[in-house]
Parts: C-alpha cells; sequence; structure tokens
C-alpha cells in the first residue's frame, strides 16, 4: 500500500492540436504548485488530447484535486479560445 492508493485520469480532447498544446502550456506550470502533502498530478499530452493523472491519499482528497484540476483546464479553455 502507498500513501497514493486512490487515482484518476481525466482526458480532454480539443479540436485540434494547437488548442491541446495551449491548454497543457498553461496547466504546467502548476504541477507541483499546488498543496502536494494529499495529492498530487501530472499533465500530458498527445495531440489533441491533454490528459491530467490525479493520485490521493484519500478519496476527500482525490475529490479536492478533480476539483482544483478541473477548473484550472476550465480556466485554460477560456484563455485559449481568445488565442
Amino acid at each position: 500500500m502507498t500513501d497514493r492508493d486512490h487515482g484518476t485520469l481525466l482526458s480532454f480532447e480539443y479540436p485540434d492540436e494547437r488548442r491541446a498544446r495551449i491548454v497543457a502550456d498553461a496547466l504546467a506550470p502548476e504541477v507541483g504548485e499546488l498543496d502536494e502533502s494529499r495529492s498530487s498530478a501530472t499533465v500530458s499530452r498527445d495531440g489533441s488530447v491533454v490528459r491530467v493523472r490525479v493520485t490521493a491519499a484519500d478519496l476527500v482528497a482525490l475529490r479536492a484535486g478533480i476539483t482544483s484540476w478541473s477548473r484550472l483546464v476550465a480556466v485554460a479553455e477560456r484563455v485559449s479560445r481568445d488565442l
């Protein structure tokens, strides 16, 4: 058993690779910047798909991590529409 036994993978597909790259690049600086005492995340991109993997010590921390990263993705998506 590890200290990060819970996890999920969030996948976001965009109409083109450019928009996915903008979103992923906007998220990258946040990796490791949020409170990682109970949860952590990684961000990756494969073509037009951005993936955020959230791992956590418990289900409450996992839910909080999912909420935080979903909000960050939503902000990055709004910003990418204006570019």
